[in-house]
């Protein structure tokens, strides 16, 4: 590790790589995050009804999505943009887990929330515009439910792990990173994706890394580019909005993949997924090495 980056990093205590825990393992029921396979939880930007749900959910599971996401409540930039279903959408969550074996990924938003959310959800996402709500994290902590953790529009990698390690303090470990692109000055793209994020992460926290395409890209066409080359910097998986058609979604619309595009995306993946998977099988032989 450079040494920059241990001063900067090694403070994060709970989060930070040691050689004692150089890799850490996040477990939703029979899925490793951070293990040899790469992860992918895809599924709509918001649960609008059943149908739409049932056939994403469907159809994600059929292409190899391991995890459904979905949000039932949607922290909208504009108050008459669709906000979600609420308690409505988790049932609609968990109906669709049940129907496809996904285990189920969804946003919550504020403390009071975090019981009910956790009733139907197997993970609990932290948006990017709570990541520094620190009375949400420190209830997470005490949730039994594994977090996705996700970095800040205008938030540093040491900000980040920041918030990882609140999270860890409050008795929480189960933290998965995300990486979903920042704001800079570029216009061309929605944010723009911090590919370096990924490697930077992998070499300083023990957590499991996973990148968000679609809110890097903010346009589909860019969403399969994006995730390959998180796959191929090392990301331990991905985070992708797919709908049934698009052009009608009320969140999101412009960068969700139809299923189509998201089985294509999830085909022209392996070859990287394939690289990936035999690097990290043989990294503990490298590192036995390297000790000799």
């Amino acid at each position: 590790m450079h040494p920059q980056w241990k001063r900067q990093f090694s403070c994060f205590d709970l989060v930070a790589k040691t050689d004692q825990r150089p890799r850490g393992i996040v477990r939703v029921h029979d899925i490793e995050i951070g293990g040899d396979d790469v992860i992918v939880m895809a599924g709509p930007c918001a649960v609008e009804s059943e149908r739409q749900l049932l056939e994403t959910a469907e159809a994600v599971a059929k292409a190899g999505a391991r995890i459904l996401r979905g949000g039932a409540y949607k922290p909208r930039s504009s108050p008459y943009a669709f906000q979600g279903l609420g308690v409505e959408g988790l049932k609609l969550l968990r109906k669709a887990s049940e129907a496809t074996g996904l285990p189920v990924v969804t946003e919550v938003m504020n403390e009071a929330d975090i019981d009910r959310v956790a009733e139907y959800a197997d993970i609990m996402q932290v948006g990017s515009r709570s990541m520094e709500n620190y009375s949400l994290l420190e209830a997470l902590g005490r949730c039994s439910r594994p977090v996705l953790l996700k970095r800040g529009m205008v938030a540093t990698l040491e900000e980040l792990l920041r918030s990882a390690q609140i999270l860890a303090q409050a008795g929480n470990p189960r933290i998965i990173l995300c990486e979903r692109g920042i704001r800079t000055f570029e216009t061309t793209t929605r944010n723009t994706i911090d590919i370096s994020a990924v490697a930077v992460l992998k070499m300083v926290s023990r957590l499991p890394v996973i990148v968000d395409p679609s809110h890097a890209a903010g346009m589909r066409c860019l969403v399969p580019i994006l995730g390959r080359a998180a796959v191929a910097t090392g990301a331990d998986g991905l985070l992708v909005e797919v709908h049934p058609v698009p052009e009608q979604a009320l969140s999101d619309g412009e960068q969700s993949l139809t299923f189509q595009e998201f089985r294509s995306m999830m085909d022209d993946l392996q070859p990287y997924v394939s690289i990936q998977r035999e690097a990290r099988r043989l990294r503990p032989q490298l590192l036995a090495v390297g000790a000799d």
